[in-house]
């Protein structure tokens, strides 16, 4: 379905996927804490809030790709660099979208770092869990087993040391 252009859509978009963005950068922060206090039950309900405004952000990122479909006609608007469409636009209009889009990018920027950081610690944890067992226990080669003899997988998913001996 082709939409006629309209500027004040435009910026409401825009301002809306700001705004969820904002959101979802607190949603992670939260997710963060969960897992650094180990509370499971808070970062299931956190990452889900977060999953339910990713979802809404989804949403009005179609609404705008629809929306700048209309300043370019030919059809290739998906290809062509933002501020080669912005670019057809009266000079105010051209400079409120222009900088609209440099906020969006610039919390879309700080959720991806965020993301590696938070990826990065993680991984960091995990290989340092691995690297404690392996000097405390290096007679179990570098398996894992559970309290029943058996063997598990090494991916430190979810894994509790007793030290009751």
């Amino acid at each position: 379905m082709m939409v006629n252009w309209n500027f004040n859509s435009c910026v409401q978009v825009l301002n809306g996927e700001i705004e969820l963005l904002k959101k979802i950068s607190i949603g992670q922060t939260k997710v963060q804490q969960a897992v650094v206090n180990r509370d499971w039950a808070d970062f299931d309900t956190k990452t889900g809030e977060v999953n339910r405004i990713g979802a809404e952000f989804s949403l009005l990122e179609d609404e705008r790709i629809e929306l700048f479909s209309a300043l370019d006609p030919a059809g290739s608007s998906e290809t062509k660099p933002f501020y080669a469409l912005v670019s057809k636009l009266s000079l105010d209009e051209s400079r409120e979208l222009s900088r609209l889009y440099r906020e969006l990018k610039t919390e879309t920027s700080k959720i991806r770092a965020f993301n590696e950081t938070f990826l990065t610690w993680v991984t960091e944890a995990k290989n340092m869990a691995s690297s404690y067992l392996e000097a405390v226990c290096p007679a179990r080669g570098g398996k894992l087993y559970t309290n029943k003899g058996r063997k598990v997988s090494q991916d430190l998913r979810s894994m509790v040391i007793n030290n009751s001996l």
